[in-house]
């Protein structure tokens, strides 16, 4: 088994358990990569839990679960075990939950109801406060007991992976430390010079010292191009020299690039070291390192590092070079603008003002102040159409009110707002007539016994009391008349024809009624108007005649033509605002519009400048605010 060897004594010759020192000493001294160390951890937790096999689970995209590791190994192309792929299916559960799972594993030849002699273990994995995973062992064990023993020493066995992660991570927590004390040591040796060719030349020598270079280089960017500042253990050098133009090319091509450049490059890299190549040739062979150093996201100079070719640079050491750089930049740069003449600064000041209004650089910028200055040109100058705005509410010209004929109750009621009504002919509301009719046929009856009694009067030859009877029956007759009419009146029926905007009764049936009472109002939509509310500060730009378009609340698409007819001379007060009401009639009345809507109107004034159409109430604000 790997990682673990028994130990055979000389009488028995039998094999010896490991004890937990033995394991801890072994994972302790592990140093393989993640995969290597699963492999391992798996096989120790077998041996220490008489497992017939374990895997290591954990979870993946689109709820999938996959599978780290297992013991003893799968051979490429077999079925997957049986019980791996129960744990593959018991591990959401476990990871979820955060609690262990057993689960019994029957042999096809168990007879039903015998127990199983091989069990399941599904075990979490914790870290960080969280389950991140899950480890699945198949234990062969008769009795409860020995179970819970076994499963005892597998759970034991979980913290021999914590302590690979806790060593793993010392191990990186050391070598950053190590990385930040040697760059530190670096920018305290720099930070003791004043000038920069002094800062310049203790960067280069001592990153020389620290990192076993024969030759270090410092280049900043001049114009276009890479020029060199400084050179370690050297004092004088000459841009016409060789090896300083092909440093300097070297440099360019780590500068364009903003990357790290190393040669020999590895074969999947995707950066360009040509000019790095024939550096190493012309002067070498040798291993070439040039990292940017920047300010402000921006590359300004290049350090170029040259070792034998046989010391290539490990990532920890271009790691470091490069926090290096980064301490460094800001001062470095700091003494290379400040340590100029005063020509030579004001003229850096002056083309970078230039460059900046005429570069390619800032084009957000410049394209957002040409546009404020255009546009304030355009406000300045360009005209536009003036328009008062007002709301708006619409009503009908022709509107009749349907009032309660007599007292009474209402019966029935066969119309709501918003039908459409016929003239003479659709029936609105019935009121109750049974007491009317009562009433009627008693009248009815008093009327013939006067008559009777006028005619027996008359055969009595006494004229006086028959014009009495007469009289009387006149009198019941008249009361009948009227009796007829307020039944023919019970029902309501509308006078014109149009759209009933008012009168929701059916809630109200049986509810008593007066003479007078507004039942239903009728308008005719043929004819409609709008009735608009101007505010107090632009009523004096409304006059009659005047054109403009409205849209409504429900059709805010739709814009209907009117002309302004009347300015009511008086204001009223709407929602605390003074307004004026002015009537408008449509150009054109749609079949849609209904009494009642409400929208907006826009009254067509005059051409104006822009600026002072969008100004006009701020100015006239100050003007009431200033004025003394």
């Amino acid at each position: 088994m790997p990682g673990v060897r028994a130990q055979i004594s000389e009488e028995s010759r039998e094999p010896v358990r490991p004890t937990a020192a033995d394991l801890i000493d072994q994972v302790g001294r592990f140093d393989g990569p993640p995969e290597q160390f699963l492999a391992h951890l798996l096989a120790i937790q077998c041996w220490v839990g008489a497992a017939e096999g374990g895997a290591i689970l954990r979870p993946g995209a689109q709820e999938q679960i996959g599978i780290l590791a297992v013991h003893p190994p799968l051979v490429e192309g077999a079925t997957l075990p049986v019980w791996l792929a129960q744990a593959a299916e018991s591990a959401p559960q476990v990871i979820s939950t955060g609690r262990a799972i057993e689960r019994p594993l029957h042999a096809p030849d168990d007879l039903y109801g015998q127990a199983a002699r091989r069990h399941l273990i599904v075990l979490p994995i914790r870290g960080g406060g969280v389950t991140r995973g899950a480890e699945a062992f198949v234990v062969e064990a008769s009795d409860p007991a020995a179970l819970a023993a076994r499963r005892e020493r597998l759970e034991f066995s979980l913290v021999l992976l914590s302590l690979y992660e806790m060593r793993q991570t010392l191990t990186r927590r050391v070598g950053d430390l190590a990385r930040l004390r040697r760059a530190m040591e670096v920018l305290s040796a720099f930070d003791e010079q004043d000038r920069f060719a002094g800062a310049a030349m203790a960067l280069c020598n001592e990153a020389a010292s620290r990192w076993q270079c024969d030759r270090v280089t410092l280049g900043f960017l001049k114009g276009r191009y890479v020029c060199l500042q400084a050179m370690s253990h050297t004092e004088k050098f000459s841009r016409k020299m060789k090896i300083v133009q092909d440093v300097e090319a070297a440099m360019e091509e780590c500068l364009d690039q903003d990357v790290e450049v190393i040669y020999p490059a590895d074969p999947e890299s995707t950066y360009v070291s040509r000019a790095a190549g024939e550096l190493s040739k012309r002067h070498g062979p040798m291993t070439v390192l040039s990292l940017p150093i920047r300010r402000g996201g921006a590359p300004v100079a290049v350090l170029a590092l040259e070792r034998p070719a046989n010391q290539t640079f490990n990532l920890d050491e271009i790691e470091s070079l490069r926090l290096t750089c980064d301490l460094c930049a800001p001062r470095l740069v700091g003494l290379k603008e400040h340590d100029r003449w005063f020509g030579a600064q004001a003229a850096t000041v002056c083309r970078r003002g230039v460059a900046t209004l005429l570069g390619p650089k800032h084009t957000w910028i410049k394209i957002a102040a040409i546009l404020v200055f255009a546009a304030a040109i355009f406000l300045v100058f360009a005209k536009g159409d003036y328009r008062v705005d007002a709301p708006l509410v619409l009503e009908a010209i022709e509107q009749q009110v349907i009032p309660a004929p007599f007292d009474g109750y209402l019966k029935t009621v066969s119309v709501d707002p918003g039908d459409a009504v016929k003239g003479g002919e659709t029936v609105l509301a019935t009121l109750e007539t049974a007491e009317l009719r009562l009433q009627l046929a008693a009248a009815k009856a008093e009327r013939i016994g006067y008559l009777k009694e006028a005619s027996t009067a008359r055969r009595d030859r006494k004229e006086a009391e028959a014009q009495i009877a007469e009289a009387r029956a006149d009198k019941v007759a008249a009361q009948i008349d009227l009796l007829e009419r307020r039944v023919d009146q019970a029902r309501v029926v509308a006078p014109i024809t149009g759209l009933v905007v008012s009168g929701d009764l059916k809630r109200q049936i049986g509810a008593p009624l007066k003479t007078g009472q507004v039942l239903f109002e009728v308008a005719i939509l043929e004819s409609l108007r709008a009735e608009l509310a101007v505010p107090e500060d632009l009523v004096a730009e409304v006059k009659a005649g005047q054109e403009g378009e409205l849209a409504t609340t429900g059709f805010p698409e739709i814009r209907i033509r009117f002309v302004v007819e009347r300015v009511n001379p008086i204001a009223e007060v709407v929602k605390q605002h003074n307004v004026f009401k002015v009537r408008v009639r449509f150009v054109e009345t749609p079949s849609w519009m209904r009494p009642g809507m409400e929208g907006v109107a826009k009254i067509s004034v005059d051409r104006r400048r822009l600026v002072w159409i969008w100004t006009r109430r701020l100015v006239n604000w100050m003007r009431m605010e200033l004025w003394l």
